[in-house]
């Protein structure tokens, strides 16, 4: 058999390559000469996700390797969409002075809309605190004021707080009965306040936080909405009442007698209980 004459294969070379391997030649050939010219690290629309694909932040779609992501980025669709882009930018201002352009949605330059370069700072253990329950004296709003301390605290640089529910943090099982105070200042570690989950009262004048830079004291005073559960005398005060209607004298007399058995179990409860109802008062100035 004339293998040396054979049409598109030499002795001991193998087959004829297949149009699949061909294909596959021929991509990972354009993969290797893309990677020497395009790094991947700085491409802002590239994304690998939690299932090891690859995403186009630009065109929204997925693929399978870096090789199709690098094919997709020299397709039509890819380079339409970069084209978009960039007479946007350029009709916004954001071209080649953009720390200097205003964002017309904002008003403000779009160098304080970008986000910072991410700092590795070296955390040095929690600050001290003090939780102190609070009512006030008119309104009778139960409350908790916070006093932390950050002596070390980075200068010109005030604390930050916000409330978070169960459900988004992941050091303890969620409780839908309960929410956290978050407290934040570098470089000391982020404490958190396991508080009951009801709705606080928001206006100016109730919530509110203070920074006492040369204390290096943080205070925040958070207020339970009242209306989040019951009734409220704060915002709209006390419940109407009904105006008496004129009783007939069948109804005086039994209102009477009502009356005096009333005032007759009172007086023999009151000699058995005691100072019972005292502790009970007490019991209800907790934030719960």
């Amino acid at each position: 058999m004339d293998y040396q004459n054979r049409a598109g294969s030499k002795f001991g070379g193998g087959g004829v390559a297949s149009q699949s391997a061909t294909n596959a030649d021929r991509r990972e050939r354009l993969r290797k000469l893309a990677l020497e010219t395009i790094d991947l690290d700085k491409d802002p629309y590239f994304f690998k996700n939690h299932v090891g694909s690859f995403e186009c932040r630009l065109c929204l779609t997925v693929h399978q390797n870096d090789g199709s992501y690098l094919a997709h980025t020299q397709g039509k669709k890819h380079q339409t969409n970069l084209a978009r882009r960039a007479a946007r930018e350029q009709k916004e201002g954001r071209g080649q002075d953009r720390g200097s352009a205003i964002d017309p949605a904002t008003g403000l330059p779009y160098s304080a809309l970008l986000p910072g370069p991410r700092r590795n700072v070296i955390k040095i253990g929690r600050p001290g605190y003090k939780i102190t329950k609070i009512r006030h004296p008119v309104s009778r709003q139960q409350g908790l004021l916070f006093q932390l301390q950050y002596p070390d605290a980075v200068p010109d640089v005030a604390p930050n707080w916000q409330v978070m529910n169960a459900f988004s943090q992941h050091v303890e099982e969620p409780d839908k009965n309960y929410q956290y105070l978050l407290v934040a200042a570098e470089p000391y570690e982020t404490v958190g306040f396991k508080i009951p989950a009801r709705e606080l009262d928001k206006r100016d004048d109730r919530q509110f936080c203070f920074w006492d830079p040369d204390g290096k004291e943080f205070w925040i005073q958070a207020w339970r909405d009242e209306t989040d559960g019951g009734p409220s005398t704060t915002k709209h005060g006390p419940p109407p009442q009904s105006t008496p209607r004129r009783l007939s004298h069948r109804e005086s007399t039994l209102a009477a007698e009502e009356q005096h058995i009333e005032h007759d179990t009172h007086n023999a409860t009151t000699s058995k209980v005691g100072n019972s109802a005292v502790s009970f008062n007490e019991t209800t100035l907790m934030f719960r």
